[in-house]
């Protein structure tokens, strides 16, 4: 049968554009040209200056030879260059890899290599880290690279020369009204952005055009963001492009308050001095901010809207912000889909709740953002979805735009990530009643304990409960007659006191006895550049760790 909707009724260039977020900049470039866009330290940059130094920017790569599919490096903090980066580089249809700025040089230079970077954008505060990185990828692929150095003119900030041209200099080539293109597959690669894996090699995941738009939007729209949000940059724009706030606040015309380094003191200063409206952060930053000295947060406006994720967020903080004044939203992701691709969207009937039980709500992952298709907790052996019980574990999965092209250069990783239709997470949870997904492990981090499954998640967040501890991480320890116990590492306030018997006894109170941790080690917890704990160095210490009678 023919489908009339489809004789004579073709795409064609007046009635279908790919989608990308770089026309997002370019409607705000227009329409507010003069309204500010980013502020960093004294300086103040409009919407249509950031929109003609993105095209110097795209211009000047393009005379360099760069061009579509070809990888462009930058190892930036959240600086003005970071945000114009992830405009200009993919305009001239090149492919952002943020490297991020807290790894060692072995590891860079693996990245550089493969990700096959052609030119490499530094900042001062890095060009130590980055001169030895350098080295190692020339002597491992005997490749050279185009280096660009930053200039900071707004911090006192040094660093080594490492390349011929600096970051102006590579501006002033470039054509201020340089006519990019659309691409003309919304499928192209945007961004090559590398996971953090405990073990081997990171993998690099490749983001496409659409994606990046379609996340940017979902943001707006899962947090009712209006026209020119200010918004503070305590994500570094190398997790997950800034989970696509570059683009985001493009989109509504707002201001990038950047910012170089990430503590309590600097962020509530911004907060405070730019009235800033939205800032986005994981639990560790978080976790600062309810612990901060209270002179700290003294004028600190109520109704700055937090946006928290990384590891589930324990109810003692989001318990904590709230008692601050601010308005915290969890949502839940990962790289592979372009950072949050859920949100713990708040019912009304919530408002009526004790504090606590709001924040138990609240710390769930929730349900999917506004343009993806679906998120779900199947079995992964049979891909059935499991009872909405709230206590039968499956894998949360994802399915649509909002999900990576892939792994670069591994069809074998690609495959089983995607496999049945649907991007496997690898985090362990269970469906509500109320049709909201809630974390229980990594798939990595149960413990089974004489048979029985205990989340870890659910021992830290009562650890974190108790007032005396600013970090928990639990993990299992051999245990001769359960096979596995739990073992809980803890971080202690530097000006509390607490003794193994009395967090003893306050898991006893809330968790039933087989989870109560069977070893409690105080001290400083490992972690990875990205600030997760690093819980496969705390397993190697659970094993010499000393069990107590409980």
């Amino acid at each position: 049968m023919v489908n009339i909707f489809e004789q004579g009724l073709e795409r064609n260039s007046a009635n279908f554009t790919p989608i990308t977020p770089l026309l997002f900049l370019e409607r705000s470039a227009e329409i507010y040209p003069n309204r500010l866009a980013v502020i960093h330290g004294n300086l103040r940059q409009t919407w249509g200056q950031t929109y003609a130094r993105c095209r110097r920017l795209a211009s000047a790569l393009s005379q360099h030879g760069i061009g579509i599919g070809d990888t462009v490096a930058v190892m930036l903090p959240n600086t003005p260059p970071m945000v114009e980066a992830h405009f200009g580089i993919p305009m001239v249809g090149a492919v952002l890899n943020a490297l991020n700025t807290r790894l060692d040089p072995q590891s860079i230079a693996f990245m550089l290599n493969h990700g096959e970077a052609k030119v490499v954008i530094v900042d001062p505060e890095f060009s130590g880290t980055m001169k030895e990185a350098l080295a190692i990828a020339k002597k491992e692929s005997g490749r050279d690279f185009l280096v660009i150095d930053v200039e900071e003119n707004e911090f006192d900030v040094s660093g080594v020369k490492l390349g011929s041209l600096t970051y102006e200099q590579l501006l002033a080539q470039g054509d201020p009204q340089y006519l990019w293109q659309v691409p003309t597959d919304e499928w192209q690669a945007i961004c090559l952005n590398y996971t953090s894996g405990t073990t081997g090699n990171p993998k690099g995941v490749v983001y496409h055009h659409r994606g990046a738009a379609i996340n940017a939007v979902s943001n707006i729209l899962d947090w009712d963001i209006n026209k020119h949000p200010v918004y503070l940059w305590t994500l570094p724009m190398f997790h997950c492009n800034g989970w696509c706030f570059p683009w985001t606040v493009a989109a509504r015309a707002g201001i990038n308050v950047c910012l170089r380094r990430v503590d309590a003191q600097h962020i509530f200063a911004a907060i405070k001095e730019y009235k800033v409206t939205h800032y986005c952060a994981a639990p560790i930053v978080h976790n600062l901010l309810v612990n901060a000295p209270e002179e700290m947060k003294l004028g600190v406006p109520t109704g700055v809207k937090g946006l928290i994720a990384g590891a589930a967020p324990p109810a003692s903080i989001i318990e904590g912000m709230e008692k601050l004044g601010f308005d915290l939203t969890h949502v839940y992701g990962l790289t592979e889909v372009y950072g949050p691709a859920a949100v713990c969207v708040k019912q009304d009937e919530w408002d009526d709740l004790d504090i606590g039980e709001r924040a138990r709500l609240n710390a769930r992952q929730g349900v999917r953002y506004h343009m993806q298709q679906a998120i779900t907790v199947l079995n992964p052996e049979t891909m059935q979805p499991v009872p909405a019980d709230g206590e039968t574990m499956g894998e949360i999965m994802f399915k649509g735009n909002i999900a990576m092209k892939g792994y670069l250069k591994n069809e074998k990783a690609t495959k089983e990530a995607f496999e049945g239709g649907w991007f496997h997470s690898g985090d362990l949870a269970v469906m509500s009643p109320d049709g909201y997904v809630k974390i229980k492990d990594r798939s990595k981090d149960i413990i089974i304990s004489g048979g029985e499954n205990i989340s870890s998640i659910e021992v830290e967040d009562v650890l974190f409960r108790h007032p005396a501890v600013i970090a928990a991480a639990v993990v299992a320890m051999p245990d001769p007659k359960w096979g596995e116990t739990p073992c809980a590492f803890l971080e202690i306030k530097p000006d509390a006191q607490v003794t193994i018997q009395e967090i003893i006894a306050h898991c006893k109170r809330h968790l039933a006895g087989f989870k109560v941790p069977r070893a409690v080690v105080f001290g400083e917890l490992p972690k990875t550049s990205t600030g997760k704990i690093q819980k496969f160095e705390l397993r190697k210490k659970a094993g010499s760790a000393s069990a107590i009678d409980v």
